[in-house]
């Protein structure tokens, strides 16, 4: 961690394992649909360089781009102004394992919001806790 740059906050990273095949828990990150589903409502279409919107309540149209598509195992997109958002897929025979990261915090910097990053990173870590729980209710049903 020491060569981190001045401000750099650590990535929230959770991964948990799920009893769905991997194709429906891709269907669940990487449809409209899917991240309607656990997310937010969204128009996301899996095509890279597309730019689309959550809908973040109270926050409004939250402005995001995909960056990165590798179906069934990896999709990620640009987030507001200085995030990013990674789910990576692994195939476990019948099973997924399902990782999210949650990039770009830094000290340093405020949301378009104004809000630091410090306090909101702590509020989106516990955050993703519940809304994984809630990809995991809706693929292993």
């Amino acid at each position: 961690m020491e060569n981190q740059t001045q401000g750099t906050l650590p990535d929230i990273k959770q991964t948990l394992v799920f009893n769905a095949p991997i194709q429906k828990v891709w269907n669940a990150v990487a449809t409209s649909d899917g991240i309607a589903a656990w997310l937010m409502p969204n128009d996301f279409k899996p095509e890279v360089g597309y730019e689309f919107h959550l809908e973040a309540g109270p926050f409004g149209k939250s402005p995001c781009k995909v960056t990165e598509l590798d179906p069934p195992n990896r999709l990620t997109f640009a987030w507001g102004k200085d995030w990013s958002l990674t789910f990576e897929l692994t195939d476990l025979e019948g099973k997924t394992e399902f990782t999210l990261i949650h990039s770009g915090w830094d000290a340093d910097k405020v949301t378009e919001f104004g809000q630091p990053h410090t306090a909101v990173r702590e509020t989106m870590s516990m955050g993703w806790t519940g809304l994984a729980k809630k990809l995991a209710a809706h693929v292993e049903a």
